[in-house]
């Protein structure tokens, strides 16, 4: 009897777990549904209470539209955490979620598990991963007015977002205190790929609806930066497409990532573009990897450096206002003899470079090498030859590179 009695406890067991999951899978749909109709009030309340905020209007107190709008969007935004929450982590549970659901919740946990370690990007990436979410719900209805109305909140708080995620980064990348990583390399990795995702994902939205042309400026960067949004990409690839998000960011995030921090990206850069360069053995690959070093050069002299204001180093400020002032003589010649105009900016961009390299902790000596060779090939320096015996051991040809007076 006891041998069947546990035989018929087991069989009820069974029964009842297949009736709680089937429930469960009926009742999920109900649930959804009660979720989506909730997040569709919230976002009508908020989307109502950030166009008051952002209208002129001279009846009501802006500080208590504010406050309004800004409750409205922490409700909004509670109800789309509930939602993941509640419908979706059920339904990847239960095994009936999309592919889109569970690459949802993947994303939700990934966000999440970095709130004990870095708080302030959990705070901001959690806001925009479920904006993100429910953006795509938006989108999906088909409904022109409602896209519209919340395009234009969306634009508004991603752009906010983006711009404290940024922050975040240049305070930690500014930390001279920070001394658990030295290299601070990962903090680099963040702002090139949060600089890429704001340009993918963001700015396409704003030159949309940029009815006062205020992107013209970064219309032929931003085309730039789309070549490389296609196919594999390699070191150099790479280098050069961070360094067009750099170049934008100084237009679009001058406070987000002040200059000092720029800076440190743009020597960051430079310093794989040299490595690239003197580490490449195929000559077009070289050649190919040293025209986007040259490049780069340009770029952190003309946009960075020509915009410096407060130099702690004195003797740098100078040395680059002679830089310059020849670069820009050298300009002059640019309508009238435009491969001249080229051949001399490289030359001053490789003798500037040069003296770079001398103050150099890292090992540039074959880069040297090359930039020599470069110089001597377009007459900016000779070779000197010298025949010479040394006490009938050695005979051969002593070469030495002097700057051309």
């Amino acid at each position: 009897m006891e041998e069947r009695s546990l035989r018929i406890t087991g069989a009820d067991t069974n029964f009842l777990n297949k009736i709680t999951n089937t429930l469960s899978k009926i009742l999920i749909p109900t649930k959804i549904g009660i979720n989506g109709m909730l997040i569709t009030m919230k976002r009508n309340s908020l989307l109502k209470a950030y166009e008051n905020y952002t209208k002129d209007n001279e009846n009501y107190n802006k500080e208590d539209l504010e406050k309004k709008y800004d409750t409205s969007y922490t409700i909004y935004l509670e109800n789309l955490d509930k939602y993941v929450m509640d419908s979706i982590y059920k339904k990847v549970k239960n095994n009936t979620a999309s592919e889109f659901e569970k690459d949802a919740l993947s994303k939700y946990y990934e966000i999440t598990s970095i709130k004990e370690t870095e708080y302030m990007d959990y705070k901001y990436r959690k806001q925009k991963y479920l904006l993100e979410l429910d953006g795509e719900n938006v989108k999906e209805s088909g409904k022109e007015k409602l896209i519209k109305r919340y395009n234009s909140f969306y634009i508004s708080k991603m752009d906010e977002l983006y711009k404290s995620i940024l922050k975040n980064y240049s305070i930690k990348l500014a930390d001279t205190t920070n001394v658990y990583d030295s290299t601070k390399d990962w903090i680099y990795i963040k702002i090139f790929y949060t600089l890429e995702e704001y340009i993918q994902n963001i700015l396409p939205l704003k030159i949309e609806n940029d009815s006062n042309k205020e992107f013209q400026e970064i219309l032929s960067d931003y085309e730039k930066f789309q070549n490389f949004t296609i196919g594999k990409l390699d070191t150099r690839d790479n280098i050069e497409k961070n360094m067009i998000l750099l170049g934008i960011s100084r237009k679009l995030f001058t406070h987000s990532i002040p200059l000092i921090v720029a800076e440190q990206c743009y020597e960051k850069l430079l310093k794989d573009a040299r490595m690239l360069v003197q580490d490449t053995k195929i000559a077009a690959k070289r050649e190919r990897a040293y025209a986007m070093l040259i490049n780069l050069i340009e770029d952190y002299n003309i946009k960075l450096l020509s915009t410096k204001v407060y130099w702690e180093n004195l003797k740098e400020r100078e040395a680059f206002k002679k830089f310059w002032d020849k670069y820009k003589e050298i300009s002059k010649i640019k309508e009238i003899d435009f491969i001249e105009y080229v051949k001399q900016k490289e030359i001053l961009f490789l003798k500037n470079d040069l003296k770079n390299l001398e103050n150099s902790k890292t090992d540039y000596s074959k880069l040297v090498k090359y930039y020599k060779r470069k110089l001597i090939d377009y007459g900016a320096m000779k070779e000197l030859k010298n025949s010479y015996i040394s006490k009938g051991v050695y005979r051969g040809v002593v070469k030495k590179v002097v700057n051309v007076a």
